[in-house]
This record gives structure tokens, sequence and C-alpha cells, in this order.
């Protein structure tokens, strides 16, 4: 099959119109997928820090893929009367392919309320993150800086899923169950 100059142009013209719109499509799921933020959280009492970074603040690379790639301490207050268990989902929003699960955590005791560096609390799960593993995955970025979502969950029960289950399936087992929410957003960049 032999193409001429002109076949080739209409081949090519028709090749970006198909990326533009696979483009357009990829932006546009993003969008609509993506959490708009943590305006939701800390309307309560209930507040999350970290004593390694600060709200909005860089994630030291110690717990990243370019580091030791272990959970970062994090300490909650506030935490209601009645609370039963907490449950913390981290999660990068600006992942190219829609919200990237890095580490949830659930049946974390209410009293400290607080995950050391390195640790899961004893008598607490770790579910299965986006890349099919359980347990932490530090933040990876392909490019740019993304966005690192600590969202911390106090609920009036305790979780009772398997360990192999995902971000979604806890996130459908929590809703009814919340009883006050805390959020701590962290960024990272790769050099």
């Amino acid at each position: 099959m032999i193409f001429t100059r002109r076949g080739i142009i209409y081949f090519v013209a028709i090749d970006l119109v198909l990326l533009s719109v696979a483009v357009s499509a990829l932006v546009f799921y993003r969008r609509s997928t993506a959490p708009l933020g943590l305006e939701d959280f800390g309307s309560g009492r209930m507040r999350l820090e970290s004593t390694a970074f600060e709200q909005n603040g860089p994630i030291p690379a110690k717990y990243t893929c370019d580091g030791e790639n272990v959970n970062p301490p994090l300490a909650a207050s506030g935490i209601p009367d009645g609370t039963k268990s907490l449950v913390l989902i981290m999660d990068d929003p600006d992942a190219p392919i829609g919200v990237w699960t890095h580490w949830t955590v659930w049946n974390i005791p209410p009293r400290p309320g607080r995950i050391d560096e390195a640790t899961v609390p004893q008598g607490a799960s770790q579910g299965t993150t986006s890349a099919g593993t359980p347990g932490y995955g530090g933040p990876c970025p392909p490019f740019g800086t993304h966005r690192y979502f600590f969202k911390l969950y106090a609920l009036n029960d305790a979780v009772s899923l398997p360990p192999a289950a995902d971000a979604r399936a806890l996130e459908a087992f929590i809703a009814p169950r919340t009883i006050d929410k805390a959020g701590l957003v962290g960024t990272f960049r790769r050099k």
C-alpha cells in the first residue's frame, strides 16, 4: 500500500484529533473523580497533625519512595466521645490516572489516637493500596508536585472488613458510621 503525501497528512490530522479527544476525556475524568479538597474536613473538633510536616507543607523525602518509604508520625486531637475506632486513608488526587490510594489503616485505637513513624498501631489493619499491595506506599509522583491527603475518620463502630479491602470498600463501610473527621495535606515533588 502506497500513501500519498495528502493521505499521510490526513492520517496525521486524524491521529491528532483522536489524541486531543483522549486527553480531553482524561482531564474531564480526573476532574470529575478527584476530590475537590479537604473543605469538608476539619469542620468538627478533631484535628490531625504530624511532627514531620505542616499543613500544605512538603513531606520529607524519608517518607517517600526517594527515602526510607515509611509512614510519617501522625497524631489526632479532639477525638469525640463515643469514638470506637479511627480510620486513616492517604491518597493522591493529582495522580495521572485518577485518585491513587497510598495507605488505608482501620481500627486504630482512639486513645491515644496516634500512629508512630514506621509503625501501625497494635490491633489496626491495613488495606490494599492502588498498587494492589497492603501497607504504606509513600509519595512517588511521576512528575510535578502532588498533594497527599491524610484523611482521618472517627467512627462509632469498629471496621469489619477483610484485610484485602480497598479504599472504595472502606469508604462505603465508614460513611454511615463517621462521627467526625479531620484532614492533613502534604506535598511532594521528586528531585
